[in-house]
């Protein structure tokens, strides 16, 4: 059976369905599956979780989801640069999950390597610890945080082979090897299909048994702020 697919539409065939929790991977605009976010747009799919660092920005990435009122809630770390999430929220028309950065990156993780739940200083006597078990280890106190196993996996990455062995360049790899592992599928779009046999073992961020379906194509690559220097006269 192969893992390759012709169209971001046709990897995602027979697992879209409402209420769906969704791991995707990316931070900002860097590496997120730009490709299959807009075909879950197009599906119609409703009362979507998302776990994911943030939801892109207004008009891309998971800011179309927003725009189209099919996500329910969002599970992230940072929604600084969406005004429709901001918009959403504040109306009470979208639930919001925050956890720190490093938390949800280790939630997701967990989930992926079967840990139903591990215990972190990060958020104790904030209002990220309300309602989670507290434990003292050591003279300190902890907070229990819940592994993620969501029901599909979306990620990005640079290469991959037929097997589904994934190459993510620089830092697009972020959210995204955490995410896919914690997806009960995976679905991966990437930049190019390499034949087997063609990648370094020891290059592969993320072996293939993560992945079960591949869609290959071309991507947007915005920038998500662009900041330059006022060049100095000499």
């Amino acid at each position: 059976m192969t893992k390759v697919y012709p169209t971001a539409a046709a990897a995602l065939d027979g697992l879209l369905r409402d209420n769906l929790m969704i791991a995707a991977g990316g931070f900002g605009l860097c590496g997120i599956p730009e490709l299959l976010i807009a075909a879950i747009r197009d599906s119609g799919v409703k009362g979507l979780t998302v776990a994911s660092n943030n939801a892109g920005v207004d008009g891309f990435g998971l800011g179309q989801l927003l725009e189209t009122r099919q996500v329910r809630k969002m599970i992230s770390s940072y929604v600084g640069e969406n005004a429709e999430f901001m918009r959403q929220y504040l109306s009470g028309e979208l639930e919001l999950e925050f956890n720190p950065q490093g938390t949800l990156a280790e939630r997701m993780r967990a989930g992926g390597a079967g840990i139903p739940g591990f215990y972190t200083k990060t958020g104790v006597g904030t209002v990220i610890a309300e309602g989670k078990e507290h434990h003292d280890f050591d003279g300190h106190t902890y907070i229990l945080e819940r592994g993620i196993v969501a029901d599909l996996a979306i990620v990005k990455a640079w290469k991959a082979d037929p097997s589904g062995n994934l190459v993510f360049r620089k830092t697009a790899r972020n959210f995204n090897v955490p995410a896919a592992t914690c997806g009960r599928v995976c679905v991966a779009e990437v930049e190019e299909i390499v034949p087997l046999g063609s990648l370094d073992p020891d290059m592969i961020h993320l072996p293939g048994i993560y992945v079960h379906r591949l869609v290959q194509g071309t991507h947007e690559k915005r920038i998500e702020q662009r900041t330059v220097r006022k060049r100095e006269s000499v």
